[in-house]
């Protein structure tokens, strides 16, 4: 049965606090945190709960990317569209990225995080720093490029490569725009899938806080608050140079663009706790493509903008990459020349492609740099082992929300949106969408 316009328009009923999604998620975290800090033993063993939550969205991810790039560019009137909106895309991932990397290093010169702690590098245990440095080996550019290409069409959606189900999507919607009328069951019968796929996004949404509460309690029960106290120094600047760039710089990009960057950050509470529960901005992507849709970003941008953005446009890995490198540069009275620094910078802008929310990746990636600057030595990164995690957090926080910042400005560089949609989400007061009985997300 149809809906009345009345119905359609008619705001929805209040819901319970303790039905929010954020809610619930905010109080798994802080029950897994005191869980983990009593009782250590216990909460390790909860480890499976978050990585079953990781997987279950994963699981998910690929058919999300995939309907929604092809029937966004199906639809589109003209192809020379998609080229556009990659085109800026990357002309703003790249700009943020390498504004990202040099608050990263100012930060470290104005901060002096490892400076006075003279470590002799000889002296390092290296034997886990060893097993993320192999890893790094097959981080190079061309590597990273070929990667891009899967071996089989099936391939690509088995993987859990994002960018091989980006890549296939786009060149199958390119296909399907081309072939014209024949193909037009096609693209209905996508866009009928997307309901069930969607729907299934909010189901598995609702296991949130039982994976946050595991990946907490793990956290906190394997390193201890404890780990914290030592490299205290470090961990704060890192945080304080992601609130910053979060606040000043995305808050100017977005202020330059019309809209808040505190309003999108409550529009998007519940997966920002989710992503600082797991300590991986993946746990949110399905979520993040459906609710920058509803906010009144042009579908076929967020299509391209969000799973290209987890490769290209990781902010927060390129600001801790820069403070950590120079961090394990001064704790082991390594000095660095200016050009040694430009080098790094150029070096890590490179590395840090590909690494795409999965939680540790920053840490390869970091490896991946000192490998290629020998100045500073990579044994440094054991300093920093037992942290990674507790920085992990925050490096997917801002990951995410530069990605959602950069959904808004192409959408509107575009012209594709709907400002008084955007408006009403920023504001608490989300628009119903046209479509009838669409599947939503928990708040």
């Amino acid at each position: 049965m149809l809906k009345t316009d009345l119905e359609i328009t008619a705001p929805p009923a209040r819901v319970p606090f303790y039905r929010h999604l954020y809610f619930q998620v905010i109080v798994a975290i802080v029950v897994g945190a005191v869980l983990g800090h009593f009782e250590p033993a216990f909460a390790v063993q909860l480890k499976p709960l978050g990585d079953a939550f990781i997987k279950l969205v994963k699981m998910i991810i690929a058919p999300v990317i995939f309907l929604t790039i092809v029937t966004g560019i199906a639809s589109m009137t003209s192809l020379k569209t998609v080229g556009r909106v990659m085109l800026k895309a990357m002309i703003y991932f790249l700009v943020l990225s390498t504004l990202a990397l040099v608050v990263g290093l100012l930060i470290a010169h104005v901060v002096q995080p490892g400076a006075g702690m003279n470590i002799n590098p000889a002296e390092l245990d290296t034997t886990e720093v060893t097993k993320y440095a192999s890893k790094a080996h097959d981080l190079t550019l061309t590597g990273f490029l070929m990667d891009i290409i899967p071996e089989t069409v099936i391939g690509a959606f088995t993987t859990g490569n994002i960018l091989q189900v980006l890549f296939f999507a786009v060149l199958f919607g390119i296909a399907l725009a081309l072939v014209g009328k024949p193909g037009e069951p096609v693209l209905k019968f996508f866009e009928a899938l997307t309901w069930p796929i969607f729907k299934l996004v909010a189901i598995l949404m609702k296991a949130a806080p039982i994976g946050a509460f595991g990946a907490i309690a793990f956290t906190i029960g394997k390193y201890g608050i404890g780990a914290l106290v030592n490299l205290a120094w470090l961990v704060g600047s890192f945080y304080v140079g992601a609130l910053l760039f979060v606040l000043v710089i995305l808050g100017l990009v977005a202020r330059v663009n019309g809209f808040s960057i505190l309003g999108l950050l409550r529009y998007l509470k519940a997966e920002l706790l989710l992503v600082l529960g797991t300590s991986s901005s993946e746990a949110a992507l399905p979520a993040l493509m459906q609710k920058m849709e509803r906010a009144g970003c042009g579908k076929s941008v967020v299509g391209l903008v969000v799973p290209t953005g987890y490769s290209f446009n990781l902010d927060g890995t390129n600001l801790y990459m820069t403070l950590a490198a120079l961090f394990i540069a001064q704790a082991t009275n390594t000095h660095l020349s200016m050009s040694e620094q430009l080098g790094l910078l150029a070096v890590a802008m490179v590395s840090s492609k590909g690494a795409a929310g999965v939680t540790g990746a920053g840490f390869i990636t970091l490896a991946a740099t000192l490998s290629v600057v020998p100045s500073v030595p990579v044994a440094g990164m054991a300093l920093i082992l037992g942290i990674d995690r507790f920085m992990s957090e925050c490096r997917a926080l801002t990951n995410f929300i530069g990605n959602a910042v950069a959904t808004v400005v192409v959408s509107r560089w575009e012209g594709a949106l709907d400002r008084d949609r955007l408006d009403a989400a920023l504001h608490g007061h989300e628009l119903p969408m046209p479509e009838l009985n669409e599947p939503t997300l928990p708040t």
